[in-house]
């Protein structure tokens, strides 16, 4: 999961002026602080664009400069109307498209409708459906981070650069813990295992596992393979088949695999949304000794009351990236604490008009990160 540390990126980037324009599609001044902070870095100006709801709710995107011949990104970040956000980038997409722009590259450093690329029941697949309509509207290449699982990326007919957060997480861990050598790192729940193995090696601490907690939504339980649902009705089966039913999963009572009391336990994961799932690890690492809950992800979406929550938990500090804007949440919980990743979108941004590798990037990431 490693890629490039961050102190071996430059602070300013050479990026030539001609050819390049960056654009932000969002319409919440909140969600410009990202965009605002790359291209400082990249040492470019924004460029000229208004986006904004009528009175009627539509959105309407007006660029104000010529994008002809040129290689254009657009940053978009997720807001808390995520089909707004959807809508805006969409539109713009297609207003660069029909403008003659030579290439039209999102930046969407969190992508939306992530959690939803599983068929469940007789839902959809809303990722691929979001993945095509980007594509239709004129998107030419992505530049994203931590996708909810890899696989999205197969939903694309174009390039996507799936960065990763972990070098400044795994920074911050060891920079802002002092006694992280006495940490174990910790997976909320078997499915996140790989994640938290990635960081136990290279931080070259133990690992523990939570497992047996309340089933959640990602459940294997309501996935397509119980649809269609079972028969009822045994007269509509051929009398000839006897098809054996998968006996249900049963969770047993909760447990931790590994040692965790004496130690600073450190949770990690991709997406920190509903906390539930995390309070209660918390409160089960806590009965089990640990003496300090840190918890760790890449996307901070910290919907509904979750900032309430983190404030009267056992947790003692949550550490995400700046991929989604949670100003608000930081003033409401000041146990949450962000980590700027502005540099490495700045240098994908960079390696990619000048028709560099990105490879330099992506180094160190195994098969499993």
């Amino acid at each position: 999961m490693f890629c490039v540390a961050p102190s071996e990126l430059g602070t300013i980037m050479n990026v030539p002026k001609g050819g390049l324009v960056l654009f932000s599609a969002n319409s919440n001044s909140s969600c410009m602080e990202l965009s605002k902070k790359i291209a400082e870095r990249l040492g470019v100006e924004m460029g000229k664009v208004q986006v904004y709801q009528e009175p009627n709710r539509e959105t309407r995107v007006q660029i104000q400069e010529s994008v002809r011949g040129k290689d254009v990104f657009i940053i978009q970040t997720v807001s808390k109307d995520v089909n707004t956000t959807v809508m805006e980038l969409l539109i713009m997409v297609y207003a660069c498209k029909t403008s003659c722009a030579k290439s039209i590259i999102g930046v969407i450093p969190y992508f939306p409708y992530s959690k939803q690329c599983k068929m469940r029941k007789r839902g959809s697949i809303v990722s691929k459906l979001l993945a095509s309509m980007m594509c239709k509207a004129g998107l030419t290449h992505l530049i994203t981070m931590d996708l909810h699982q890899k696989e999205i990326q197969g939903f694309f007919n174009i390039p996507v650069d799936n960065l990763r957060a972990s070098p400044f997480l795994l920074q911050y861990i060891q920079e802002e813990i002092p006694d992280y050598r006495n940490a174990v790192i910790v997976a909320k729940s078997p499915a996140s295992a790989k994640r938290a193995q990635s960081f136990a090696e290279r931080l070259r601490l133990g690992i523990a596992v939570i497992h047996g907690e309340a089933q959640d939504a990602e459940s294997d339980l309501v996935d397509g393979r119980h649809s269609p649902p079972t028969v009822k009705n045994i007269a509509a089966i051929h009398p000839s088949l006897e098809i054996p039913m998968l006996i249900p999963k049963e969770k047993p009572p909760i447990t931790v695999v590994g040692d965790v009391g004496g130690r600073i336990a450190i949770i990690v994961d991709d997406i920190i949304d509903d906390v539930d799932s995390f309070l209660a690890a918390a409160e089960t690492l806590k009965e089990r000794g640990a003496y300090k809950i840190f918890v760790m992800a890449t996307h901070g979406l910290l919907s509904s009351d979750a900032p309430r929550l983190i404030e009267e938990s056992a947790i003692d500090e949550v550490v995400v990236t700046n991929t989604i804007p949670h100003e608000i949440q930081k003033l409401q919980c000041p146990k949450i604490k962000t980590v700027d990743i502005s540099m490495i979108l700045s240098e994908a941004i960079r390696r990619i008009h000048n028709g560099e590798s990105m490879s330099y990037l992506f180094r160190n990431i195994g098969l499993d990160d």
